[in-house]
C-alpha cells in the first residue's frame, strides 16, 4: 500500500515557503497530491487553473508530485485522492492558532485523517501570499526570486502588470 499524502491550499501565487514544503513532504510519502482549493476569505489573483498550472511549473522536478484543483470540503478531497493525511505548512505561531482550530474542524467531519504539520524553514517564515501581491510591482526580479520560485517569475509580472 502507497503511502499518499495531500498538502492543500489556495497558493496564490506558490511561494518557495509552499515549494518548501511540498519538495519536504515529497521525501517522506511515496505520492503527494497539491490540491488546489478556493479560499473564500481571499481575492485570488491567479484564476484556480493557472495556480494548477503555475505549481506544476515549481514542481516538475518532482516526479512522485501531482496537482490537483478541488473545490469544497478538504476532508471529502484528501478521501477522493485514497489518502487519509493531509500535510499543512506552518510559518508562525498564528498560523498555528488558525491551523489548530482547521484541524479539530477536519476531526469532526472526518477523524480517520490526520494532519501533519511542518514548520517552514526559518528564510521562508515570513513570506505569504498577501506579501507577495503586495510587493510584485515594486520588486525587481532578483527580489521577487527571494519569494517565489523563478519560473513563475513572469506569469506573476503579466498578472500584476
Amino acid at each position: 500500500m502507497s503511502r499518499r499524502a495531500v498538502y492543500t491550499g489556495s497558493f496564490d501565487p506558490i511561494s518557495l515557503g509552499h515549494l518548501n514544503v511540498i519538495e519536504r513532504s515529497s521525501r517522506l510519502v511515496d505520492d503527494l497530491v497539491v490540491g488546489v482549493g478556493h479560499n473564500i476569505d481571499k481575492q485570488s489573483l491567479f484564476t484556480a487553473q493557472e495556480r494548477v498550472d503555475l505549481i506544476k511549473l515549481a514542481t516538475q522536478h518532482l516526479p512522485n508530485v501531482e496537482v490537483k484543483m478541488f473545490s469544497g470540503l478538504a476532508v471529502r478531497f484528501v478521501r477522493e485522492c485514497g489518502s487519509r493525511v493531509i500535510v499543512r505548512g506552518v510559518r508562525s505561531l498564528g498560523d498555528i492558532e488558525a491551523e489548530f482550530t482547521m484541524t479539530l474542524a477536519n476531526r469532526q467531519l472526518d477523524p480517520d485523517i490526520e494532519t501533519v504539520f511542518l514548520m517552514a524553514d526559518d528564510q521562508y517564515s515570513h513570506v505569504s501570499s498577501s506579501l507577495i501581491k503586495q510587493i510584485a510591482s515594486l520588486a525587481g526580479d532578483e527580489e521577487l526570486a527571494r519569494f517565489v520560485p523563478r519560473v513563475i517569475i513572469p506569469h506573476l509580472r503579466a498578472k500584476i502588470g
